[in-house]
């Protein structure tokens, strides 16, 4: 935590400014990382498992406690939400890549190497945003909720999905939730798609690496949103066994992020 305080000073700046180039790329190239992250999961399939699990576990715990708190109508937006921060959970899966990339023989414990990156402040400061951003859509939701089903909470999750699937109010909620849920999702793609892996390749700032992410996705918009549907159909398919598929679904989207990285800000 030291480390980390002392190296937040000049995060979003004090660095190189100059945003890199950026490659074009096409949804063949998107195969490619795909497979390639497949290849680095498979290097540390048990190791990158093990990790990983604490990701579904303490979104179980989370949802654990909002369910005893009678807070039914957050189960969704804080399952979904997950997407907005695992960037920053991922940084440790981008890490282990970057090392296999160099021919370093890997663990799972060099995952942790990022708490010696000199980028560790500029990393921080960054995976605040996106938490800022998602405390944010869980406000948002809460409100979607009062302002159409709420204020009184519903005595079962039957009776909240019958309330949803049955009456407008609930249909209401629905349509207004999934579109402002896609303009927070939407942001954090935009601001990360590549700043996590490019501050720990590179000497940039926060600033530096959120203008190349954005610049990514606009000389790519085709490219980068079907990448942003195939992160979010992978994390809806590996949440449906109690998130417990997030354990495979996960490090294998982190590991390919690293290589999109690449594909896109080649040396």
């Amino acid at each position: 935590m030291g480390s980390a305080g002392n190296t937040m000073e000049g995060a979003w700046e004090g660095r190189d400014r100059a945003v890199p180039a950026v490659r074009h790329i096409t949804a063949a190239d998107l195969r490619d990382v795909l497979r390639r992250g497949f290849a680095d999961f498979g290097a540390y399939r048990t190791d990158v498992i093990f990790l990983c699990l604490l990701y579904p576990i303490v979104g179980l715990m989370l949802s654990r406690l909002i369910w005893g708190y009678g807070m039914v109508p957050l189960l969704f937006p804080l399952a979904s939400g997950f997407a907005l921060i695992a960037p920053f959970f991922a940084v440790g899966l981008y890490e282990m890549s970057r090392r296999r990339e160099l021919g370093i023989n890997t663990g799972w414990a060099d995952a942790f190497g990022v708490a010696t990156s000199p980028a560790l402040g500029a990393i921080m400061a960054l995976g605040l945003v996106l938490l800022a951003l998602f405390v944010l859509w869980l406000g948002t939701a809460h409100i979607i909720w009062l302002l159409t089903l709420g204020p009184e909470p519903p005595v079962s999750l039957q009776t909240f999905m019958n309330d949803v699937l049955t009456t407008s109010a609930g249909r209401t909620m629905a349509i207004v939730g999934i579109a402002v849920g896609f303009l927070f999702a939407l942001a954090v793609l935009v601001l990360s798609v590549v700043s996590f892996p490019l501050l720990l390749d590179r000497d940039v700032g926060v600033g530096t690496a959120i203008g190349t992410s954005i610049e990514v996705v606009r000389k790519n918009p085709g490219p980068m949103a079907l990448w942003g549907l195939i992160i979010a159909g992978s994390l809806m398919l590996g949440a449906i066994p109690l998130l417990l598929g997030l354990a495979i679904v996960f490090p294998v989207l982190g590991h390919a992020t690293w290589h999109l990285y690449r594909k896109v800000l080649p040396r």
